[in-house]
């Protein structure tokens, strides 16, 4: 996690150091006049990048966040603030005491994150989980001055893990009616809490440049299961391995995308991995340890991925999933489809976010759900599409998706029929610009794509083969972003020359496996355009551009980022550029 340095002439105040010393310096800064000491406050980012005022994306504010922080707190009625200068010095024992009404340790605030809502400009959900539940879980809301705006009681979900039998419960608190393209302060707090404070940036309303990301599969950075040797052998101390995929590159993306502070960033699915832990809950406890750094600041959006279908955990296996987030309503959801499927707006971009488990004839999960919502999300993705599509404020349309449509890797996943069947039709009858997906874990992406080969696959049919200007009106770009931090990369696997493994449906469950194993069918593969088999890790970061003037073009330029190191080191792969007609 970042930290915060005061700056005072030649002295400075930093998170960094033991909280007693902290105080010493917060008290003596206090008795001299800040006017004298030039005093100002800089956010220093988890890679040791300063943000002014922790504010992304932004210039100099002249706000001091610490004093913000205690404004915030004390116009919320909340002891003066006292809960957030202990907060600030690092002490949580007198934190807890200063907000809490009893004798017992409250939970903490864990795992704190950002959704967008439908209309991104004005709409953000902030959330956080517990192992206990918690009274009067709420949100303060206020500016960079610490000028409190509003104060939001948080929802409270839950799901009991069949596999532990521990009870998770989430926080969720809808701030709305706020203003377009502005930075706020919050705070995130419940009863004998230390509440836990970020900023972070709404969406622009129009067409106005702004900056996402995106990346698939990346599991985490940690060691969740005790390796217990062979019978005879013996080990000469513990040893700790991961049981859910992890690596260490799982944190370096994580640093990577917050760089290059996005506004938001897509998840194209299989966030952690869970369901093949031993412990689930610790697994997701994890991943929101490491990613929290990010999406405190930023709204991570989300897709489900066939490695959310945790077996017991809801009727369809997606309840943990449904639980962390809280995104957008969408049309044709029933209480086991909720949050599956969704959409938003941010200035000339339209996000649709699809759960391909419903369509896909591959068995990846921990059960087969397959057709689960029966033809609704095809229903309500047909209509967001076509008014999407009509909508003269938007440009852009992106898909984002787990699952894929296209890869040229051997022996991975492959391809599936069922999204051939049942998306990209929709994709090519409303226009759809960009597809962006994981599963495949490793980078590459189509030329534009449209229309089919009547054949058994459904080979997509390229409309262009240029990779440096492409008219997304002619085709929708495909991109496998899969390279978020598994430990089982699949950019050594490449057909050469291209080629794509189609799955096209599916055997009898295989009674060692419980699966069912897929049917394979190999194509040439023509859409195929750029492959990054040197790098398993990165991320996309795209950077929309809306044009000088109406009826001229937008363009989004696309850079693939390799991550190459500790702490985010970055080397881009290629960079390349999407353009169409802006559409007022």
């Amino acid at each position: 996690m970042g930290h915060s340095v005061i700056v005072a002439g030649s002295a400075q105040l930093t998170t960094a150091e033991p909280w007693r010393e902290r105080a010493a310096k917060l008290r003596l800064f206090a008795r001299r006049p800040r006017s004298s000491l030039g005093c100002r406050e800089v956010e220093i980012g988890p890679l040791g990048t300063i943000e002014t005022a922790g504010v992304m994306n932004t210039r100099a504010s002249g706000f001091e966040l610490e004093i913000s922080r205690r404004r915030l707190l004390a116009a919320a009625g909340l002891g003066g603030g006292a809960a957030a200068a202990s907060a600030f010095l690092g002490n949580p024992a007198e934190a807890a005491g200063a907000a809490s009404t009893d004798s017992g340790l409250a939970p903490p605030v864990a795992g704190l994150h950002l959704q967008f809502g439908a209309d991104a400009s004005s709409q953000v959900v902030a959330s956080w989980h517990t192992l206990r539940p918690v009274q009067h879980a709420r949100v303060l809301l206020g500016r960079l001055d610490g000028r409190l705006e509003q104060e939001v009681q948080a929802g409270a979900v839950s799901y009991t893990d069949a596999k532990s039998g521990q009870t998770v419960y989430a926080h969720h608190a809808k701030l709305g009616e706020l203003r377009p393209d502005t930075v706020y302060l919050y705070g995130a707090l419940h009863d004998g809490a230390a509440p836990q404070f970020s900023t972070f940036r709404t969406a622009p309303r129009g067409r106005t440049p702004f900056t996402f990301t995106s990346f698939g599969d990346q599991a985490t950075p940690t060691l969740g299961r005790l390796y217990v040797p062979s019978a005879g052998a013996a080990l000469p101390s513990p040893l700790f391995v991961s049981d859910n995929l992890g690596s260490p590159a799982a944190g370096d993306t994580t640093l990577g995308v917050e760089q290059l502070q996005p506004l938001f960033h897509l998840f194209n699915g299989d966030l952690c991995y869970a369901n093949l832990a031993h412990d689930r809950v610790r697994t997701w406890w994890d991943f929101w340890e490491n990613n929290s750094r990010s999406a405190s600041r930023r709204p991570w959006m989300p897709s489900a991925g066939n490695h959310e279908n945790e077996l017991g955990n809801g009727p369809i296996g997606y309840q943990a999933y449904q639980t962390y987030f809280s995104v957008p309503e969408a049309a044709g959801q029933t209480e086991v489809t909720r949050g599956l499927w969704y959409a938003f707006t941010a200035g000339s971009v339209r996000v649709v976010s699809i759960a391909n488990d419903d369509v896909c004839y591959q068995d990846g999960g921990d059960s087969y759900v397959r057709g689960y919502s029966a033809g609704a999300q095809k229903a309500w993705l047909e209509a967001e599409l076509a008014t999407s599509r009509r909508n003269r404020d938007i440009d852009w349309i992106v898909v984002c998706m787990h699952q894929v449509a296209i890869s040229t890797a051997d022996k991975a996943n492959g391809a599936d029929l069922g999204v051939r069947q049942e998306w990209t039709p929709l994709f090519d009858r409303y226009g759809v610009d960009l597809v962006v997906c994981g599963h495949e874990h490793h980078y590459e992406r189509s030329h534009p794509i449209r229309g089919q080969e009547q054949n058994a696959t459904l080979t997509p049919t390229p409309v262009a083969t240029a990779t440096d200007m492409i008219d997304t009106t002619t085709g929708a770009v495909h991109m496998v972003l899969g390279g978020g931090g598994t430990s089982k990369p699949s950019n050594g696997l490449f057909f050469d020359p291209p080629q794509c493994r189609v799955i096209t449906g599916v055997g009898a469950p295989d009674p060692a496996t419980k699966r069912r194993p897929p049917i394979y069918v190999t194509e040439a593969a023509p859409w195929s355009a750029v492959r990054n088999p040197a790098h398993a890790y990165g991320f996309a970061a795209f950077e929309v551009e809306p044009g000088p003037r109406p009826g001229g073009f937008t363009t989004m330029r696309v850079t693939y980022y390799d991550v190459v190191g500790a702490g985010g080191l970055l080397t881009p792969f290629e960079t390349f550029t999407l353009r169409r007609p802006r559409r007022d």
